[in-house]
């Protein structure tokens, strides 16, 4: 991680650490950057946002910071981070841009950079953004005398970019979501929990396309309720309604929909891993799974590896971080993946986690094979796991401390081969994340609170 960028793009309070300053020098850097791959200096660049009051404030920065570099920037207004891979995959944009702080509260945003291949930026060209924003320019800017020039060249009279209105990119990606699924959803009674944020201007319409009875939740945005009480980090709303409203089922995404969670009929939910491990088996018997495997995090819950395994289904597990699950597909040329929190990749039809197509790919799971949600995740074990986040504010010297590792050493041979402890950074908070996986909750808890104690008295110290 560096000093501004994390595992998913710039993130932090907005006006604070994210503030339109930053932005704009954000923005120049990337018209910069990108105009010298066109002979008239003139890239091309998609921008979308979600609901956040300052995500108006940090699209007019970016806007200003490409267009005086000479770029044209194309706004997508607010929509889903994974309409904006789709859009610069597609419609072969240099890069494209969303702001959103995803799962984080309205007044944290964040700047995610996405390639022209619809995959996250190379981490090379976050660390030149970092270093201009801190006042170094790239070496490769030096004249012929080898003097650096003052900062970036600025675009002049014609040469200047312009901004573009672009809804219709979004209303495209919404066309292409409704020719994923090969049936109908006609006679379904779905929920959809909209978290007051991007999906609430993408998901309906979908649904509704398809046949569905819709019922939609927290799809009312005022610029401060994004994933207040909602979403998929606040699922028990989704939970009543669904059993009060006798739903087949419920989805429940983040504030830039780029995950998904969902709730069976009976008011369960259903997280990432039980979705990987029911849409696999669906792939599998439908002869779709390339690979036969499965692409996880070390964060996926150990009964997934045990359902897997009875399956006949292989599992490769990476570090956390989608990006890392998206890598490994890549690389590999698998279809399937995804990390417990709902980020679920499914190759054949995008390369990054997309929260609505992955709600689709469940109720194809669910009509082809003409059984409950209920029933398709009971077939997948779920042992107890505990997450505890500690707030910190050196991270790496946490990470690093003798106490601290002991503490983990000493749990990880008290649990022995019946369950694990991981300890990890956010890659978007300050935060030290504990996790430990054992045979009872109270376990879990004990061991949890036993290495979250320490890390406190370290912090203290």
């Amino acid at each position: 991680m560096g000093k501004y960028f994390g595992t998913d793009g710039f993130r932090g309070e907005a006006n604070v650490a994210l503030t339109a300053a930053r932005a704009y020098k954000v923005g120049r850097f990337l018209g910069w950057y990108y105009g010298r791959n066109h002979e008239d200096g003139r890239a091309r660049i998609v921008i979308g946002k979600d609901t956040r009051r300052s995500s108006y404030m940090l699209e007019d920065a970016l806007s200003c910071g490409l267009t005086s570099s000479g770029a044209d920037a194309y706004l997508l207004h607010v929509t889903t981070t994974p309409s904006v891979a789709y859009c610069t995959r597609i419609d072969g944009f240099d890069c494209g841009i969303m702001i959103s702080a995803s799962h984080n509260p309205y007044y944290d945003n964040g700047i995610k950079i996405i390639r022209a291949t619809g995959q996250k930026i190379e981490p090379e060209v976050e660390e030149a953004i970092e270093r201009y924003i801190d006042g170094i320019l790239p070496e490769d800017l030096a004249g012929s005398d080898g003097n650096a020039p003052a900062d970036l060249p600025l675009a002049h009279r014609d040469a200047l970019g312009r901004t573009i209105d672009y809804a219709a990119g979004r209303n495209r990606y919404i066309g292409y979501l409704m020719t994923v699924p090969t049936r109908g959803f006609n006679g379904r009674n779905i929920g959809l929990d909209c978290a007051n944020g991007s999906a609430s201007a993408v998901a309906r319409s979908v649904f509704e396309a398809l046949g569905a009875k819709v019922f939609v939740i927290n799809n009312e945005p005022d610029g401060t309720n994004i994933n207040r009480g909602c979403g998929s980090t606040h699922i028990e709303g989704l939970q009543k309604y669904v059993v009060d409203n006798h739903l087949d089922a419920g989805f429940a995404y983040d504030g830039d929909a780029d995950r998904c969670l969902a709730v069976d009929e009976l008011g369960n939910v259903i997280d990432g891993d039980h979705i990987m491990f029911l849409c696999g088996k669906h792939l599998m018997e439908e002869e779709q799974l390339d690979g036969n495997t499965i692409v996880t995090t070390v964060m996926s819950n150990m009964g997934l590896y045990k359902a897997c395994e009875e399956l006949g289904v292989q599992t490769v597990q990476t570090n956390v971080g989608d990006k890392f699950v998206a890598e490994e597909m890549m690389r590999s040329g698998y279809v399937l993946g995804g990390e417990q929190s709902g980020h679920i990749i499914f190759g054949k039809y995008a390369i990054t986690g997309d929260g609505i197509l992955t709600s689709l790919m469940v109720m194809m799971a669910m009509i082809d094979k003409k059984l409950p949600l209920s029933m398709l995740a009971s077939e997948m074990p779920t042992y107890p796991q505990v997450l505890k986040n500690v707030v910190v504010s050196d991270k790496a010297r946490v990470m690093e401390n003798p106490e601290v590792l002991a503490a983990c050493d000493a749990v990880s041979e008290a649990l022995g081969s019946e369950g694990r402890i991981l300890l990890r950074p956010s890659g978007t908070e300050p935060k030290i994340r504990v996790m430990v996986e054992a045979k009872t909750d109270e376990l879990c808890r004990k061991y949890t609170d036993q290495v979250a104690d320490v890390i406190e008295r370290v912090i203290g110290k």
